[in-house]
């Protein structure tokens, strides 16, 4: 399915297992509840697609545009992100435990109680996000942005890289719990 042009497709509860749909256009499809494991992603547009409880378990999804993609309750553990595009995306309650967020733009993006346990977050731009409740416990967070992140009960216990967060104020400093 490389190329393949699914916009609009509705995938709800499609077992998708090692798909390979890279450079696929998904924009607005329903992926609600569909399993993607090990699924190749890599450079799919996702623009708007709802992905809600969707499993992507060990996806690639580098360089992927999931601008305003839903992706509440999704599981995502050990998915590859790097360089992905998540403006706006809503990640509330998704699993991200261990996935590689290396370079991702995840400006303004939703992700209350998101558990980011392990995740790399290396240069990753969190300009905005709602981070309030998530769990980013042994997060690698070197050389992320987080200028105006509401960080309100995150969890940073063992987070790597705080010390050079751009960004990030006293007051978010007090909001979190390291």
């Amino acid at each position: 399915l490389t190329g393949a042009n699914l916009t609009e497709a509705t995938l709800r509860d499609a077992d998708l297992t090692g798909a390979t749909l890279r450079d696929a256009d998904l924009t607005g499809a329903n992926l609600t509840g569909a399993t993607l494991r090990d699924a190749d992603l890599t450079g799919a547009n996702l623009f708007r697609a709802n992905l809600t409880g969707a499993t992507l378990f060990r996806a690639n999804l580098t360089e992927a545009n999931l601008t305003g993609a839903t992706l509440t309750g999704a599981t995502l553990r050990d998915a590859d992100l790097t360089g992905a595009n998540l403006t706006e995306a809503t990640l509330r309650d998704a699993d991200l435990t261990g996935a590689n967020l290396f370079r991702a733009n995840l400006t303004e993006a939703n992700l209350f109680r998101a558990n980011l346990t392990g995740a790399t977050l290396f240069d990753a731009n969190l300009f905005r996000a709602n981070l309030t409740e998530a769990t980013l416990r042994g997060a690698n967070l070197t050389g992320a942005n987080l200028t105006g992140a509401t960080l309100r009960d995150a969890d940073l216990t063992g987070a790597h890289g705080l010390t050079g967060i751009a960004g990030l104020s006293e007051v978010q400093r007090k909001q979190i719990h390291c």
